[in-house]
């Protein structure tokens, strides 16, 4: 395992980040406490030390489990929670980004995780009513206070991002270090603008569904067997018809890295993930698994090498239009005029 900078932080955290949404059993197709340990034990065997968690997930159990078991060794792990997502009713303030939720979600989380600070605390969505200014300062707060070290901000349009630490360096509050989104052959669409925008103000990203809710296991395809061990309630969470995952163009790329898991030797699901390791920038996929088999087998993904052309195989199956204005820009007749027609004979160092 290697370790990767936080974006524009100092601190060091493993290539891939242990997600743990399945921790815990309340939704009716996680993990007990005890597979949930072994899951746990095996990641930071391997020498992960990056937790992702969410006050969300499975109504707080996998918190208190994540809780329970860097509780012996808390400083050698860095970990990471969020909040603005709640599953309680009639209660306006008991969700959203704004202050008064903030306080309350952050203070429950530090008792479920038993401890007195937060390495990385995520914005988990935005909610587009609070105003950018209240959610940084807000944060900044909880940091001067010393109950969170960094801050991150999840699945949030990057010019959102883009001016939250604008006004955050404006003002000398702590900017955002990381970005959790969404990323894999699936979906490339953050290549758009998202990680663009991460990579020239230092982000780190941590995709999230880099198997595509299981489409990219291998499971799926037409050669595979019958998807016989993820239960009919996560199958109907991860993959429902109705969300587009199963058309035929998401099957052809499956398919794709099938035969690219094939060619190298190893399982579909570490294609995948290497995929993303090898993607220019911060990249820090999150893996999770039910069971530690599963874990095991994502975990190997950070010793897949990839040839040229096997690069080029997955990313020429899965490429995306960028639509305007990248597409208008990147036109030759544009780009000519642009540089006024010396275009080749300009050597551009920031591209």
């Amino acid at each position: 395992m290697h370790y990767k900078l936080l974006g524009r932080s100092g601190m060091r955290v493993s290539e891939l980040s242990l997600g743990t949404m399945t921790f815990g059993e309340t939704w009716g197709w996680g993990s007990s406490k005890e597979e949930s340990k072994k899951v746990f034990d095996a990641y930071a065997e391997a020498g992960g030390n990056f937790i992702d968690t969410a006050n969300r997930y499975t109504e707080g159990t996998s918190e208190e489990y994540v809780g329970d078991f860097i509780a012996s060794d808390r400083e050698h792990f860095v970990l990471a929670t969020k909040y603005t997502l709640s599953g309680k009713t009639k209660n306006p303030n008991a969700s959203g980004n704004h202050r008064k939720n903030l306080v309350q979600a952050l203070d429950a989380s530090l008792k479920r995780l038993k401890t007195d600070y937060i390495d990385l605390y995520w914005v988990h969505a935005w909610d587009f009513t609070t105003p950018i200014e209240e959610v940084m300062r807000a944060l900044d707060d909880q940091v001067c206070a010393g109950k969170i070290l960094h801050v991150g901000v999840s699945d949030t349009p990057a010019w959102v991002v883009a001016r939250a630490n604008t006004i955050a360096e404006h003002r000398g509050w702590t900017p955002f270090t990381a970005l959790q989104i969404e990323y894999s052959l699936i979906e490339r669409t953050p290549e758009r603008d998202l990680l663009p925008m991460a990579k020239a103000l230092d982000i780190a990203v941590t995709p999230w569904a880099p198997l595509a809710g299981g489409l990219l296991t291998g499971k799926y395809t037409a050669e595979a067997k019958p998807h016989t061990d993820i239960k009919e309630g996560e199958r109907a969470q991860r993959l429902l018809p109705g969300q587009g995952r199963l058309d035929e163009k998401n099957l052809a790329i499956a398919r794709v890295v099938d035969d690219v898991a094939k060619d190298v030797g190893v399982s579909a699901s570490q294609v995948a993930i290497a995929w993303l390791l090898a993607q220019p920038g911060v990249i820090i996929p999150i893996v999770g698994a039910r069971r530690e088999v599963q874990i095991k087998e994502n975990l190997g993904a950070v010793n897949v090498k990839f040839s040229i052309e096997q690069l080029k195989k997955l990313s020429d199956a899965s490429q995306i239009e960028l639509g305007f204005p990248h597409a208008f820009l990147q036109s030759q007749g544009v780009k000519e005029v642009i540089s006024g027609g010396m275009f080749d004979k300009i050597d551009n160092h920031r591209q």
